[in-house]
């Protein structure tokens, strides 16, 4: 496999070194006060609002940023694209786009401005266009050669004063993009392209770019009347078997901070795509989950992807007077918290008062994360609502159930209304992992049980029984070509043929 590496001089320094020099050529400008919050419960971003829902590669799912747990100096920050993605869904499956800028976004001053920017934009490359296929064989590394459709990015790390850039530094270039995981036949070693698309910049930041499990587990039925009407919809996974792209990336904390007296940052990412003019406009945005979905009505939705944390004080009353409690309260009869809602608008729009509120903070809509908190052996999966202080809604772990947390906050937990309500659904269907990127390994297209009496006999049967058991797939496919009882595609001037260097023939 051929490794990608930094072509920038400048990417030899540290990150740190590179984020301290932008803030020592001046302060930030302070910001008036700007009031938005989320605090309810759907299914995070997962098209969540009318324009990008008919976009799905501009679309941002969640975003996570937790203290590494076995790098403790390190913070990771995961951010999501491109919800419910059906893993066989070839045979373009779900590269990252041409036309966007993923970006993720840091706040270290708590001013609702950004002041860094780590910028990721993509590259895609087809080796043949004659096909329809996304791979021509087994694929064994990422450069192999039957990949026939690859993707690599860039990282450009863009400081800000006053949210005008200062400064942008290459991070990294040409870095492989994990492909879309088409199934056991075609990426017998999934696992192993995953973890070769993992890596280390010249600066010191870890990075991950590719397809995985989708992390955010939850009952999305709360749509139906919230779960059925009568709680008869709870306990599934909705978005089990589902994948989406992720963008992960591990940046020592030190870094990524003010300063050791200010160690809380506040994280959002956003897309830009590009438009007929040439110029980007932001078509998404995201930092706490459960925002635009349930706490902003429908004219305010594509707004709000549109605009920045300092815009925030145009959504203050969807918080402070929020829709879901209502709707709870005329279903199940529970009542609604008096409003307005400043609880809400305290712990998620400030961050936790002594925990990751940053000080002299702007309110408005962040994931806000205290990097000097370490990990906890064991994670509880309702975070502060649980005692474990390196939760949720400190940063956002992937273990952390944020549906259940947010339920219970929006139903009054912190005014004196002790609940436990929940969707069913405690943790994720697949394991997170151990080390960076952590996400789950995405399902494969391949996944489930072969169809009763759809067997290799029953197709040899329709073949017209000319077919002896025990042969192979290639004798197989080439037997239905030459009997003419199967149709095949035909692309250009006849059947493409493609060899692995063992000589096994596929497709």
């Amino acid at each position: 496999m051929t490794t990608p590496t930094s072509k920038s001089g400048a990417g030899r320094r540290s990150i740190a070194a590179l984020i301290c020099a932008s803030l020592a050529a001046g302060g930030l400008a302070a910001a008036g006060v700007t009031v938005l919050g989320p605090g309810t419960a759907s299914a995070s971003s997962h098209r969540e609002a009318p324009l990008i829902s008919g976009e799905p590669q501009f679309d941002n799912t969640d975003v996570y940023a937790f203290v590494s747990p076995d790098r403790p100096d390190t913070t990771t920050i995961v951010a999501n694209w491109i919800p419910f993605e059906e893993p066989a869904g070839g045979p373009n499956f779900f590269p990252f786009s041409e036309e966007a800028q993923y970006d993720i976004r840091v706040d270290q001053d708590g001013d609702a401005k950004e002041d860094l920017i780590f910028r990721y934009t993509f590259d895609t490359k087809t080796k043949n266009d004659r096909t329809f296929l996304y791979n021509t064989g087994v694929v064994e590394s990422l450069d192999d050669p039957d990949l026939n459709i690859t993707q690599t990015y860039d990282i450009e790390l863009i400081k800000l004063r006053d949210r005008r850039p200062v400064s942008r530094t290459k991070l990294a270039d040409d870095v492989w993009v994990a492909p879309s995981n088409v199934g056991k036949a075609s990426m017998p070693n999934f696992k192993k392209l995953r973890d070769d698309a993992v890596y280390k910049t010249a600066s010191g930041v870890t990075t991950f770019a590719g397809q995985a499990d989708d992390p955010f587990f939850l009952d999305l039925r709360v749509f139906d009347l919230l779960y059925g009407g009568d709680l008869s919809e709870v306990g599934r996974d909705t978005l089990k078997g589902y994948n989406v792209n992720s963008i992960a990336l591990q940046v020592p904390s030190a870094a990524l901070a003010y300063s050791k007296d200010q160690p809380i940052v506040g994280i959002w990412s956003t897309t830009q795509r590009k438009g007929a003019n040439g110029r980007f406009h932001q078509v998404s945005r995201l930092g706490m989950p459960l925002v635009n979905e349930v706490v902003n009505p429908l004219k305010d939705k594509d707004r709000f992807n549109a605009s920045s944390p300092t815009e925030d004080a145009q959504f203050l009353k969807n918080v402070t007077e929020p829709e879901l409690p209502k709707l709870i309260e005329a279903i199940y009869k529970i009542p609604a918290p008096k409003t307005p809602r400043n609880d809400l608008v305290d712990v998620f729009l400030k961050g936790v008062e002594g925990l990751n509120q940053p000080p002299r903070v702007t309110p408005s809509e962040q994931l806000r994360l205290n990097t000097s908190i370490k990990p906890t052996a064991k994670p509880k999966r309702l975070g502060v609502l649980d005692g474990d202080n390196q939760g949720f809604p400190n940063g956002r772990r992937l273990t952390d159930d944020v549906i259940d947390i947010a339920l219970q906050v929006v139903e009054g937990e912190l005014v004196g209304a002790k609940n436990d309500l929940g969707d069913a659904v405690d943790k994720n269907d697949k394991k997170f992992g151990k080390s960076f990127p952590y996400v789950g390994l995405p399902t494969a297209g391949s996944r489930g049980k072969t169809v009763k009496g759809n067997t290799t006999n029953n197709v040899r049967s329709a073949l017209g029984g000319g077919v002896e058991a025990g042969t192979d797939d290639t004798t197989l496919i080439a037997a239905s070509a030459g009997a003419g009882a199967v149709g095949v595609l035909l692309i250009g001037s006849g059947l493409l043929w493609w060899r692995r260097r063992n000589d096994r023939a596929y497709y």
